[in-house]
């Protein structure tokens, strides 16, 4: 028998954290849960857990803060649950480490499918074989090792810019990388905050791949936040 995986539940109004439980203990995960930051951070550390759930509204300190805390010290994948709807909170939980995001209210085969993606993801960056040479998806395929894009068989001619964005993304298909972090691993720690040449790189791209570029199927925008890749 396998070990359940252990996810921590940081969650303060009772409801919500009832509903997260028996979502998760459904499909045979442990559950932990904290009503607040603090406790939160201590299970995390005690209790070494597979997944985080983590609210931004506690009652002691803010999740932003926890979800520091935690980057300071662990890879532990979180999950950012939280009714704060604005763009720049997605983006800034993001930016600091968050490996998702959804907001309230959320469905079950939702959160089940952020936690799943989350949990490969870590198993992808943490096994200790060799990293994954190919992205292979409905047709398309990205053979890292020999930098090479077909799609349906098919040659894919990428300037090397479009090819180091979507090899980024395909490494992390699943994930929301955003804007901000995009344009620092592609063009440097210096590079100007302003969308455009991100924006004009990925409609080059999606005309190479997508069918239709009005309605990707590969490569998907996150308004506001940034780009996700299908995993």
């Amino acid at each position: 028998m396998t070990n359940k995986q252990t996810i921590l539940i940081i969650e303060d109004e009772k409801n919500i954290g009832n509903y997260m439980e028996t979502i998760v203990v459904a499909k045979e995960y442990k559950a932990l849960r904290a009503t607040n930051g603090l406790s939160g951070l201590s299970m995390c550390t005690s209790y070494h857990p597979d997944l985080i759930l983590l609210d931004l509204g506690l009652p002691d300190i803010d999740g932003m803060d926890v979800l520091k805390q935690i980057r300071s010290f662990s890879r532990i994948p979180v999950i950012v649950v939280s009714a704060r709807t604005q763009e720049k909170e997605k983006v800034l939980a993001l930016d600091n480490g968050a490996d998702d995001y959804i907001t309230k209210p959320f469905g079950s085969e939702e959160l089940l499918a952020r936690i799943r993606t989350a949990l490969r993801h870590r198993s992808q960056v943490s096994d200790a074989a060799p990293e994954q040479q190919i992205y292979s998806r409905d047709g398309l395929v990205i053979d890292f090792d020999r930098r090479l894009v077909t799609l349906n068989g098919q040659d894919i001619h990428l300037t090397q810019i479009e090819y180091k964005l979507v090899s980024l993304l395909a490494k992390n298909a699943g994930r929301v990388l955003t804007y901000d972090y995009i344009l620092k691993d592609i063009w440097g720690p210096f590079a100007d905050t302003d969308n455009q040449i991100l924006r004009v790189n990925m409609a080059n791209i999606r005309r190479k791949l997508e069918k239709n570029p009005a309605e990707p199927y590969y490569i998907f925008t996150e308004i506001g936040v940034g780009y996700r890749m299908k995993e």
